[in-house]
């Protein structure tokens, strides 16, 4: 059942969609209108949640200078929230941002629910998500990189020895015999660990053979990026004839997708890759690494946009930074404004205005994608 990792082993009512509240701080003072706690972040967590199963009864926002250090939000709102849980029936509440182990605990004890984080719940779609074994891999090391530090001496945790919800473990809501436990815990993780990260290095292994593969034929390749649910995987299928995974949710691609384009007597290769968030759980970016690399080592980024997107702007700026993150930041880039055709018109002529090189497309009705084709054989030309 979607959502049951985030709730434990019982996951909640059979036949029936868990019930969430959100909880957030705006945090004003140069937050931004993309900063944790504002409306578009908050938008974002309930796409997040129903993705993962979970339906979002409530939000409760505070706005306030920084979170309170012991409960995330203040006193007053830790009552209004243990209110509204309460009022719905919630089997948990989702905080947008990251939670240090005292305040889900101390949030736990005055609303006596379920209290998970942002980077919880988008590691739970990505366990959900991973398809091969170095998905799953990566995955199950940045599960364990969150929860190492989370281990409670009353043998609740964050997540399952031996990879979410994959591996059938018991979930989050376990307890174990207590406090002597716990170092039997971490050494049993950190074991876990070692012998995933052997495994993720062989599995880089055999890419990077995959790669200089590429090379040595001298065929060029370009790595689709973007926000999640930008539209990437459409478009590969569009100008490959792949059938690629394409779904209305966000991060429904993890695992990268290669394809080979022939266009005249140019043949590159194109690579779907996993969609960027705000606020990507850095043990993500680490786990991901590898599979990251594809955008890094290729010859061109075809960043996709969603331009019906009403922050697009934003999003871009969030993927450029997770590129820079990962070593991809002078890539050469192509952006490509996809879905025009469900996007305002006016939307599409400032994104353009901003941008002027990019490609206004759609992946759904094929528009613009001859010219997207023609811009692809243009750079390769040029190299």
């Amino acid at each position: 059942m979607a959502g049951s990792w985030l709730l434990g082993a019982d996951g909640g009512t059979p036949g029936q969609r868990p019930t969430a509240v959100l909880v957030a701080v705006h945090q004003d003072e140069g937050a931004g209108d993309s900063g944790p706690g504002s409306e578009v972040s908050l938008d974002e967590l309930r796409r997040l949640a129903d993705t993962d199963g979970l339906t979002v009864a409530e939000a409760v926002v505070q706005h306030r200078p920084r979170p309170d250090p012991a409960t995330f939000i203040g006193s007053g709102k830790v009552d209004e929230l243990a209110a509204a849980a309460e009022r719905v029936h919630a089997e948990l509440v989702i905080a947008d941002g990251e939670l240090t182990p005292g305040q889900v605990r101390n949030l736990e004890e005055r609303v006596g629910v379920r209290v998970v984080d942002r980077t919880a719940l988008i590691l739970d779609i990505f366990a959900e998500h991973a398809r091969t074994s170095e998905g799953r891999v990566q995955v199950e090391l940045a599960q364990i990189a969150y929860q190492l530090p989370r281990l409670r001496g009353d043998g609740r945790s964050m997540s399952r020895v031996g990879g979410g919800r994959m591996a059938g473990g018991a979930g989050i809501g376990v307890r174990g015999p207590g406090e002597m436990r716990l170092e039997t815990q971490r050494r049993t993780l950190r074991q876990r660990a070692t012998r995933l990260r052997r495994n993720a290095t062989e599995l880089a292994r055999r890419r990077e053979r995959t790669r200089s593969r590429r090379a040595r034929n001298q065929v060029p390749s370009v790595a689709i990026t973007g926000y999640t649910n930008a539209g990437k995987s459409a478009l590969l299928n569009r100008l490959t004839g792949a059938d690629a995974q394409v779904q209305d949710v966000l991060f429904a691609t993890l695992d990268p997708t290669v394809r080979r384009i022939s266009t005249g007597a140019l043949t590159y290769t194109v690579t779907d890759t996993v969609g960027f968030v705000r606020h990507l759980p850095h043990q993500l970016v680490d786990a991901f690494r590898s599979t990251l690399d594809e955008v890094s080592r290729s010859d061109l980024a075809m960043h996709v946009v969603d331009a019906s997107a009403p922050d697009a702007l934003d999003q871009i700026t969030t993927v450029h930074g997770v590129l820079h993150e990962i070593g991809a930041g002078l890539v050469p880039e192509l952006l490509v404004l996809n879905k025009i055709d469900v996007a305002p018109p006016e939307w599409v002529v400032a994104l353009c205005r901003a941008y002027p090189d990019a490609v206004p497309v759609s992946a759904l009705t094929g528009a613009g994608i001859d010219r997207l084709r023609a811009e692809l054989a243009t750079l390769f030309t040029r190299r």
